[in-house]
């Protein structure tokens, strides 16, 4: 892992540490890694309620409200239970375009007793992310989940 994400696994740490409030983590989480890693169009959190994946804090353009699960890149994720790793969005089966930019996904699931959802995270680039980037994604979401 390159030394700039093992500064932001750091920096996350801290701030989830800090803070016990869900949103509020969410929220400073979405910012880190929009502000932290170059090449991305759209990062933010998707929460299960009901049936359907719901908006919460992130950073980009307007998105999304709702996705169902098992529908789009979001959805399989949390259906799965598995990251998705989409090199190209245009060649994913039922891809929901919430931001025509997106060229590239990571999606994370994530699962604690009071709160699931997903880590969604979108490039204008084809091909941008890899193994390590997933890695490090799920590392923050753990982070994340930890404390839920």
């Amino acid at each position: 892992m390159t030394s700039n994400y093992e500064l932001l696994l750091k920096q996350a740490e801290a701030l989830l540490e800090a803070e016990s409030d869900p949103i509020a983590n969410a929220a400073n989480l979405a910012a880190l890694i929009f502000n932290g890693v170059e090449d991305l169009n759209w990062v933010g959190f998707y929460f299960f309620r009901g049936e359907d994946l719901v908006l919460g804090p992130f950073c980009g353009q307007v998105a999304c409200t709702r996705i169902p699960v098992g529908k789009g890149v979001c959805g399989t994720a949390y259906a799965s239970k598995e990251t998705q790793l989409v090199a190209d969005v245009h060649l994913f089966d039922g891809h929901i375009a919430c931001d025509a930019a997106s060229e590239s996904e990571v999606v994370v699931p994530f699962y604690a007793q009071n709160l699931s959802g997903v880590l969604d995270i979108d490039s204008p680039i084809k091909n941008r992310f890899d193994n390590v980037e997933k890695a490090f994604f799920e590392q923050l979401t753990q982070l994340y989940s930890a404390g839920l």
